[in-house]
């Protein structure tokens, strides 16, 4: 079986590689040559999966699947949401986002947080969507060097560590996004 995974983040690519199982053959954007900026105009993480997705069959014909995340603080009314990669602007800085939100947090007693993944999979002519959600906190400074975006600040519930801290293989066990390929997987290997 072969599926595009339809997204340029390497980060990502490598993270979902190591969850998905060896018949499924994953092909990354690039090597099915599209070299597009793919929309992300919704008002919804779901929306800017499905349309990712939507655009890859429609484009290129492959069956293929892709994702939209988003770190929703509480204290923030769900901040930055949908608007996560580029919070701090348009140059999709993961340091200057981690920076805002920090200073935005400054004076809130409130810190928590939920990660939340949407797959949207374009599978035989049928659209699915598998969502998987960690909930966690944000800490008052970054701490570690691994994971990307806003892993240095986010620590899941019941842990010590953040993202950042951790190791892929935990991170992929506990978090957002490995909960919502487990569900991809599992449909996967029911077709």
């Amino acid at each position: 079986m072969q599926l595009v995974f339809a997204t340029n983040n390497l980060n990502k690519l490598n993270e979902v590689q190591k969850l998905i199982p060896s018949h499924i053959t994953l092909l990354s954007l690039k090597d099915i040559g599209c070299e597009v900026d793919i929309p992300e105009t919704q008002k919804t993480i779901e929306g800017n999966a499905i349309q990712k997705a939507q655009y890859i069959k429609e484009h290129y014909g492959y069956d293929c699947f892709a994702d939209d995340t988003g770190l929703e603080v509480e204290a923030l009314n769900g901040e930055p949401g949908v608007f996560s990669a580029r919070y701090a602007g348009e140059q999709r800085h993961a340091e200057d986002n981690m920076n805002l939100l920090l200073e935005n947090l400054h004076q809130k007693t409130n810190r928590n947080a939920q990660f939340k993944t949407v797959i949207a999979l374009h599978f035989n002519n049928d659209l699915k969507t598998f969502t998987g959600i960690c909930k966690g906190e944000i800490t008052q400074k970054k701490h570690g060097d691994k994971g990307f975006g806003y892993d240095p600040i986010f620590k899941a519930k019941g842990q010590t560590k953040t993202f950042a801290e951790i190791s892929l293989d935990k991170k992929n066990k506990i978090g957002h996004r490995g909960k919502a390929i487990k569900q991809l997987v599992a449909f996967l290997s029911s077709h």
